[in-house]
Order: structure tokens, then C-alpha cells, then sequence
């Protein structure tokens, strides 16, 4: 009898963890859409003598699934507009122009905010889906502003970004 009731605790403590484990695993992986950390910030483009370049009002994409689909359901942005990639860690990484209507400055930003990399990407053209237009960089943060918009307000490489976020 003791022994029954000592297995039956064992399986349900079993199960129990196993089902935090993945509770853990698929919030770390972003599959739950809720699970993002924030929604808005704003994005301080600063010169590297401290001067103000730009201010951006940015959606914010730190989940896996929010990553993936960025600003493809976006039809434009306007200037002072964009969408901030948060990763985990700084690491080399490939952005693409996936089901994008317009064009975008990829701005790529270590975990200091240095900036390290700005491409120019434009729209895919009438046949292409934009897979094929990679823009890769070494990053934390990856910042998505309309296409153009970086040269505008004189920011480059070496520049650097401060993010507040709204939520």
C-alpha cells in the first residue's frame, strides 16, 4: 500500500515538471504570442558626440514569432517610425525581406547599442518574395526604420541607440 502511494506521488511530481519544462522551453522559444516583454519603446539615435541624430517610436519584437513575422504586415512607416528586433544575446545575424511591400534601413546594434552594421534594403521586386534579400550584422537589437531614413538624419556606424521602453 505504501509503496503505491509513494509511486503515484513520484509519477504526478513527474509530470508536474514536465510540464513547467515546457512552459519554460515555449515562452524562452516565443511561441506563446502573449509572452513578449514589451510592446513599444522609443529609440534614441545618438552621434558619437553625444548629440541627438533622431528619435524613433518603435513596436518592439522580442518573441520568437513577433521576430519572424516583423513588419511584413505593415504596409509603410512613416519617418520617425520603425520596429526594434530584441534578442537574448549579441551574435551575428540574418535579416530578409520577407513578404515586404517597401523598403527598409537594417540597423544592427550591439548589446551596448553601438551601432555595427546599416544596410539599405530595398523592396522585393514584383516576382520575389524576399527571401532571397539577406542583410546580416552583428547585433542585440536590430532596428527597422523606413528605407533612407539613417543617411537623412546623418547616423552610421559607430553611432549608438538608447532604448525606453513604454511598457
Amino acid at each position: 500500500m505504501g509503496d503505491s502511494r509513494l509511486r503515484v506521488a513520484f509519477s504526478l511530481t513527474l509530470i508536474v515538471l514536465a510540464f513547467v519544462g515546457l512552459g519554460l522551453y515555449a515562452s524562452q522559444m516565443g511561441l506563446f504570442p502573449w509572452s513578449g516583454e514589451h510592446s513599444e519603446a522609443t529609440v534614441e539615435i545618438i552621434g558619437e558626440d553625444d548629440e541627438t541624430l533622431a528619435v524613433v517610436d518603435a513596436e518592439v519584437a522580442d518573441t520568437r514569432s513577433e521576430r519572424l513575422t516583423g513588419l511584413s504586415e505593415h504596409d509603410s512607416l512613416d519617418a520617425g517610425e520603425g520596429m526594434l528586433f530584441v534578442h537574448d544575446d549579441e551574435d551575428e545575424r540574418t535579416y530578409v525581406m520577407r513578404n515586404m511591400s517597401f523598403g527598409i534601413d537594417i540597423v544592427f546594434a550591439d548589446s551596448d547599442g553601438e551601432i555595427t552594421t546599416i544596410h539599405s534594403a530595398p523592396e522585393p521586386g514584383p516576382d520575389e518574395d524576399g527571401e532571397d534579400q539577406e542583410y546580416s550584422g552583428t547585433g542585440m537589437y536590430v532596428l527597422e526604420v523606413p528605407e533612407g531614413y539613417m543617411a537623412e538624419q546623418g547616423a552610421g556606424v559607430g553611432d549608438r541607440i538608447e532604448v525606453e521602453y513604454h511598457d
